[in-house]
């Protein structure tokens, strides 16, 4: 491996069938006013609001609400967040449902004693908070992010259309702690089950497809990558199946905890052009990756032919004789394809409502990162969506 690393994850998690009992040991930690945060009202419906309520009661909290948190969680709503955690003077925000939840707690978290305004501080000019910032817990619903152990969060401006994201270096911002029950999982639509599937998987690309050195995180990234796709075949035919739902929600969270970015210069143009495509269409964020992700990796492939190579033959089993490098990789990626494809996964933007007379202004909000094998102009970026409707 090159190049020098600090590594340090403080989350701290408690996995599996049980787990939310665990909160009885981690809220007794903290002040007595809780802001819980969730989405749409699903977790009434199946029982987790009520239990989760009840370890708050008997633990003492005194308890306000942010309920209503969208999929693409909307500068609005990180307002409308800020006045109530303010305005109970919360001691800890606890996130219950998915990435997108975990995502809009962290930025209330950093927010919530900001006197500046958090969508120019934290999402324009990409500063680091310089006020105390909030503790945040997770009790994680739908998995694919890996929100529950990053300090990661995604805000859209409905506005102005931007979607950006927010890695902050602080591991403050990081939960303190995460729950993990697989159960929770369970009750998700299909579409929302293989959109956070496809989630995990382009996050272990997008941290693999980077860097020519022989690196440890590659093999703990192929050996991912691998899980994600045995696992994801059989829940895409029994989606009750605990131990692959198990091993999905596991991978999701290993795939973004920072652990295999170490060593690595990482390439998240995919995430850069699917969030470009969320934040002007609202679709689901797996689908916006998927949707791009075929025509940006077969633009890449010439600039990194070695490690498409190696992809084709350690994660899809492509067996190399009497082909070339170029044939190798190209297999690899006709198989990604058809497993996609088996997940019923969006192929094309066309499928998320985008129509060609919106790629010039998808080109313009699409941030472009360093790190890839070859970081695309916005030429470049304009073809690769005109490849992807």
């Amino acid at each position: 491996m090159l190049g020098n690393f600090v590594y340090c994850n403080p989350t701290k998690l408690y996995f599996g069938k049980d787990s939310l009992q665990y909160l009885n040991q981690e809220l007794p930690k903290y002040g007595p006013n809780v802001v819980l945060v969730y989405g749409g009202g699903s977790i009434k419906k199946n029982g987790i609001y009520d239990a989760v309520v009840e370890l708050l009661k008997k633990n003492g909290k005194n308890v306000a609400e942010i309920a209503g948190v969208m999929p693409n969680p909307t500068l609005a709503k990180l307002y409308e967040g800020i006045k109530i955690a303010r305005g109970h003077q919360t001691d800890l925000l606890l996130a219950v449902g998915g990435g997108s939840v975990c995502d809009y707690a962290k930025a209330v978290a950093v927010s919530v004693h900001c006197p500046e305004d958090p969508w120019d501080k934290y999402y324009l000019r990409f500063e680091e908070p310089d006020c105390p910032v909030v503790p945040v817990g997770c009790v994680l619903t739908m998995v694919g992010t890996g929100s529950e152990m990053n300090a990661g969060a995604v805000i859209t401006n409905q506005e102005t259309k931007q979607k950006i994201g927010h890695v902050f270096a602080d591991e403050a911002i990081m939960p303190r702690f995460s729950i993990l029950n697989p159960r929770f999982t369970l009750t998700l639509p299909h579409d929302q089950m293989v959109s956070g599937i496809y989630d995990i998987f382009n996050h272990i690309c997008e941290q693999y497809f980077s860097g020519e050195d022989d690196n440890t995180s590659d093999y703990i990234s192929e050996g991912l990558m691998r899980s994600v796709i045995h696992s994801s075949r059989i829940a895409n035919q029994n989606p009750q199946d605990y131990e692959a739902r198990s091993n999905i929600m596991w991978t999701a969270t290993w795939a973004l905890n920072t652990l295999v970015a170490k060593g690595k210069s990482t390439d998240w143009m995919i995430h850069m052009l699917g969030q470009a495509v969320g934040g002007y269409t609202n679709a689901a964020h797996g689908m916006t990756l998927s949707a791009v992700s075929l025509p940006y990796y077969r633009f890449l492939l010439p600039y990194g032919l070695p490690k498409f190579k190696r992809f084709a033959q350690n994660v899809w089993d492509v067996t190399p004789e009497g082909k070339s490098d170029q044939q190798i990789a190209e297999e690899g990626l006709a198989a990604m394809e058809a497993w996609m494809k088996e997940l019923g996964l969006a192929m094309n933007l066309t499928q998320l409502g985008v129509t060609e007379d919106m790629l010039e202004t998808l080109a313009d909000l699409t941030l472009v990162l360093p790190g890839g094998y070859n970081p695309p102009n916005r030429e470049e970026i304009l073809r690769i969506f005109r490849e992807s409707l």
